[in-house]
This record gives C-alpha cells, sequence and structure tokens, in this order.
C-alpha cells in the first residue's frame, strides 16, 4: 500500500517533475538537463505519442532544439527546422488552431494548416514563454494517427512541462548566454 500526501497516486511523469524541481533547487545543470529529457520522455509515452520536441523560434525559423521520438518514428530530428511559416507551431500561436486537436485531418481549420511530409493526426503544442515574456518557441507532441482520448487534462501536463521547461531556458541564460542546448537523443 503507498503512502503519500496527495488524494491520488501519482503518476510517473508527476515524479519525474519532482525530480526536476529538487534538481533545479540543486543548481546542478548535468542533472537537470538529464531530468528535462527524461521528463519529454515519459510525457511522451504517457501521452502515447509517436514525437516530442521543444522548438525555438528565431528569425523566422522554427529549430528543433530537442526531439523525443518512439524508435520506429524518427519523424523529425534535433537540429532541423523549417519556416516558423510553414508550422503547425505558428498555427497555434497566432491562434488559427487549438493547442489540442484529436485529429489534423478532421480539424475546421484545415484549410490553413500547412502541409506535412507525414500525417498529423493528434497534436498537443503550448508555447515555451520565458521570464521576460519573450515567447522562446514551444513545446509538442503529435502521433500519426487520431486520438479522441486526449483530454484538457493532458494538454495541462504539456503547459507544466514548458514552464519548466522555460525556467531551464532561463537559467542557462543566465549562466552560459543565450545560447540554450540539449544534448542531441541518443
Amino acid at each position: 500500500m503507498a503512502i503519500h500526501l496527495w488524494d491520488y497516486a501519482p503518476d510517473a511523469l508527476e515524479v519525474a517533475m519532482s525530480e526536476l524541481l529538487v534538481a533545479t533547487a540543486e543548481g546542478s545543470d548535468e542533472l537537470i538537463d538529464q531530468n528535462v529529457k527524461d521528463v519529454l520522455h515519459g510525457l511522451r509515452q504517457h501521452l502515447n505519442m509517436d514525437v516530442i520536441f521543444v522548438s525555438e523560434i528565431r528569425d523566422g525559423k522554427r529549430m528543433f532544439k530537442y526531439v523525443n521520438h518512439k524508435p520506429d518514428r524518427a519523424l523529425i530530428a534535433t537540429g532541423g527546422g523549417s519556416s516558423l511559416e510553414q508550422s503547425f507551431c505558428q498555427c497555434v500561436l497566432d491562434g488559427r488552431l487549438p493547442r489540442l486537436v484529436h485529429d489534423a485531418a478532421t480539424c475546421a481549420q484545415k484549410d490553413i494548416l500547412p502541409q506535412a511530409p507525414f500525417r498529423v493526426g493528434a497534436h498537443l503544442s503550448t508555447p515555451i514563454i520565458l521570464a521576460d515574456g519573450q515567447v522562446y518557441g514551444t513545446l509538442c507532441c503529435f502521433i500519426t494517427q487520431p486520438d479522441p482520448s486526449l483530454r484538457e487534462q493532458d494538454l495541462a501536463k504539456l503547459e507544466c512541462v514548458a514552464k519548466f521547461t522555460a525556467k531551464r531556458i532561463d537559467t542557462q541564460r543566465l549562466n552560459v548566454g543565450d545560447q540554450w542546448q540539449l544534448q542531441p537523443q541518443e
């Protein structure tokens, strides 16, 4: 029997988030980087998504700063990117696309969506907003098939992880300048 203070049993994502908070308080850069990767991996698995990524928006481009994917779903890669205008990220940022989409093919806004080199089914996206109010980029995840089971609670988890990612970026910028990088997925 588990003993905990909450009125529910914490899942693996919440445990990883707690570890991230502890690591942030200790100020261990190497540990925080690994925890961010672990949390993103855990969230991707928890939501049953093919891909989760952190993008940076700079000079009209969306660059994939970190990508975690199922082993058989390497649809995008860390270091890749494209024009911001040709991205789902921009559609979410300017309000043309909701942050939670169960099936992009049946979305009411499908006529305005950019062409992707692969099918996008369910899609979750949220901005990464730094302490100074600047939008750094987005935290997104998707699967190639529709998923009607996704809920607002799932989006809230993505938003929570985006807030912690923003804190990490802010910390890195203070410590090492304007460039934030996670090590590529191994």
